[in-house]
């Protein structure tokens, strides 16, 4: 009968052998990954050292277990503190299991040349035993470190968020989006409105999935009592919008303009910020609504972006040529959108004023024969005629 005694002198001896074939054991584990795993073959230098570092390391530390059995198994653990935290970004779970399958076949092919007859039923149980606790281990490293990344690009969606709202220029954010590792290269637009009265965490992963159904990426975010949804390459704005309005609270919710990429996404969130903070003065504004949809009542608000384009798009080009379009819709949102009485004010006949009003309408695509459009021509006009005397500071009329 076999004592625990001549266990342990057997193990010993065994783990003697392991010890003096270590690096044959090495050699083999690394042949093996660079024939049989194509993801290993395509990674670069420094990871494939490491992903070396973690065979060898793994056979090392089973000798060390099997010549005391009593240890805990805390390998994949502590290589893992040791290696880059890139690591665990360049190899997935599946990857890390792959290499732990060859690890177990190349020792499990040289039991018959390492340990003596009556020792190898036990060193094959070892091994197997000693694999599945590593997949185990392998599992919880890998749990905890997607915990982390998720804790972490939550911290950073935060602060990219906060970048929009306070407006940071380019560059500050290209480098914060980099961080944030934002994948999407298509047109960004940017939608705020009021926060929903719900649990705020698990509200906000709800809606981020819901966001990244309609585009390439999204973030999202709560700043004040504003919830910002951020979408980039979605390419059916319009049904992605009206789909994410029902995340927000009540009140409007407001479509930002688009813009190239999320490193110029402040200018979409500030246009879309204000647009929220004078959509009050708007009260039977649509939902979802643009921001440039409000230009009149954020330039009234003091927006001056919104100013400078109410002078740029619906002033400016009624002052070309002789100016007839100018005195023309003046006339005629003076006269309360009277025909007869713009057309006596000018000394011409009616359908003079319709065919200018068509002109009107063509260069600027606002037609002065609806009250929205009437009213928004008519705060340009205001702004324009104070531009042009001097009235208006150039921060004013400028970004």
């Amino acid at each position: 009968m076999t004592t625990d005694a001549e266990t342990l002198r057997r193990r010993a001896e065994t783990a003697r052998r392991l010890r003096a074939g270590v690096g044959v054991l090495s050699t083999v584990t690394l042949q093996r990954l660079e024939a049989r795993l194509p993801w290993y073959r395509s990674m670069s230098p420094s990871d494939r050292s490491w992903v070396g570092l973690l065979a060898q390391s793994g056979i090392s530390s089973f000798i060390d277990w099997y010549r005391k059995p009593d240890t805990d198994l805390r390998v994949v653990s502590e290589i893992f503190k040791s290696a880059p935290r890139d690591l665990i970004r360049a190899i997935s779970l599946q990857q890390t299991l792959q290499l732990l399958k060859i690890v177990v076949e190349v020792v499990e092919e040289r039991v018959p040349d390492i340990a003596r007859t009556v020792e190898q039923p036990a060193l094959r149980e070892a091994v197997l035993v000693y694999s599945r606790e590593i997949a185990f281990a392998a599992a919880d490293v890998y749990a905890r470190a997607a915990e982390a990344r998720g804790s972490w690009d939550a911290r950073l969606e935060a602060m990219v968020v906060d970048a929009l709202v306070r407006g940071d220029s380019v560059d500050e954010l290209a480098s914060r989006t980099a961080a944030f590792g934002w994948q999407s290269e298509g047109p960004v637009s940017v939608l705020v409105g009021r926060a929903p009265q719900r649990s705020a965490k698990r509200g906000l992963d709800v809606i981020r999935r819901k966001a990244r159904n309609w585009a390439d990426d999204a973030l999202v975010g709560i700043h004040d009592n504003r919830l910002l949804i951020v979408l980039g390459g979605a390419t059916e704005l319009d049904s992605a919008v009206e789909d994410l309005s029902e995340c927000f609270g009540p009140s409007e919710v407001i479509v930002g303009p688009s813009v190239p990429s999320l490193a110029e996404a402040a200018t979409s969130a500030k246009a879309a910020i204000m647009a929220l903070k004078a959509a009050t003065a708007r009260p039977d504004s649509p939902r979802p609504v643009k921001a440039e949809e409000l230009l009149p009542e954020r330039a009234l608000a003091g927006d001056t972006v919104a100013l400078s384009e109410l002078i740029s798009r619906y002033y400016e080009p009624l002052t070309s040529g002789t100016g007839q379009l100018l005195k023309t819709v003046s006339a005629y949102v003076e006269f309360g959108s009277s025909l007869e009485a713009t057309a006596k004010a000018l000394s011409v006949h009616p359908n003079t004023v319709r065919y200018r009003l068509r002109k009107i309408t063509s260069a600027i695509t606002l037609d002065p024969t609806v009250s929205r459009d009437a009213f928004v021509i008519h705060i340009a006009l205001v702004y324009g005629r104070l531009s042009d005397a001097g009235q208006l500071s150039n921060t004013d009329k400028t970004h």
